[in-house]
């Protein structure tokens, strides 16, 4: 079983500004002159993982890592402003020129799948390949699988009554909405404990295997403002997409090369959406991991996405 990388730092981190007063942090790691990579982070909201350079090959890849509009290190910070899809790809497309990258290999987990998508259809001449975790076509029922009553709480119905606890009886139908007004309101107190509760309810259900969850310390709760309210705010507006419109668009690349990895037990992004995007993908590969949930940081998933970063640099010579 293939294992990650040793340890490696970036070379390179700056901010780089875009529009509606956002800067966002990148850093680039590996080789200048290797393959490009952008490494598309999840949540929406999480930021980028270090451990995540740690599936490429320093001396193959040019490691290119950013953090999205309030996510992670980007400034401001948590903020909701401006922060629509259209924009974090316009982003991305900003970044690659800036940095004189002709076209590169996309790699996405999660939300960071729906974003590379999207990239690639709206730039699929700028996009080498794709590698892609967690498969999540934002759909508003798949969010509300996620985050609504009658999806996964019926799997995690322990879990789900801490994270409903807060809402009131006559709410809970609408969880999305009495959140969103928690997490964007004045009460500091109110907008903390909905943060960490947002965030402890994603991260119990990710792993096949139980993991004990920490949402106290500072860093901690500062990661959860951001995916709590970034997150909730794009479920609020159904992620700014049309209805269907990563499958309806599928067309656009069908012919760009892509390996899609995915636990059969992933309770965030069912694994049904990872088989109908594979459907509608002549040039794609589907691994279904038989032991595995949702974390990149599972065994399985780990060494399938180390084997499809190899397979990629093998093919780019």
């Amino acid at each position: 079983m293939y294992k990650l990388y040793s340890e490696f730092h970036p070379y390179r981190e700056f901010f780089f500004d875009v529009t509606d007063g956002h800067s966002l942090y990148v850093e680039q790691s590996g080789n200048p002159q290797g393959i490009p990579v952008l490494v598309v982070h999840g949540g929406p909201g999480g930021g980028c993982s270090p451990i995540t350079r740690q599936f490429f090959d320093p001396e193959l890849y040019h490691i290119v890592m950013v953090d999205q509009r309030g996510a992670g290190h980007s400034l401001p910070h948590a903020s909701l402003a401006g922060n629509t899809t259209d924009k974090l790809v316009a982003d991305f497309e900003a970044l690659r020129i800036a940095l004189g990258i002709e076209s590169w290999l996309l790699f996405g987990g999660s939300w960071g799948s729906t974003l590379s998508l999207l990239y690639a259809q709206a730039y699929p001449q700028r996009v080498r390949g794709l590698i892609l975790r967690g498969i999540f076509l934002a759909r508003p029922q798949d969010m509300g699988w996620l985050f609504e009553a009658g999806g996964a709480s019926r799997i995690f119905a322990d879990h789900w009554q801490d994270f409903s606890a807060k809402v009131p009886t006559e709410k809970q139908q609408h969880m999305v909405d009495y959140y969103y007004d928690l997490l964007t309101g004045e009460d500091e107190l109110r907008r903390v404990a909905a943060a960490k509760a947002w965030a402890i309810w994603e991260a119990r259900i990710s792993t096949l295997e139980p993991q004990m969850v920490a949402c106290e310390s500072g860093a901690d709760i500062h990661d959860a403002l951001a995916i709590s309210r970034i997150e909730c705010h794009y479920a609020k507006h159904d992620c700014f997409l049309s209805d269907n419109q990563i499958l309806a668009n599928m067309s656009v690349i069908a012919h760009t090369p892509a390996i899609i990895v995915h636990g059969r037990y992933d309770m965030v992004c069912p694994m049904d959406q990872a088989q109908l995007l594979h459907d509608y993908w002549p040039a794609s590969e589907l691994h279904i991991i038989r032991d595995a949930g949702h974390s990149q940081m599972e065994p399985g998933i780990v060494d399938n996405l180390v084997k499809a970063t190899q397979a990629f640099s093998k093919k780019a010579g």
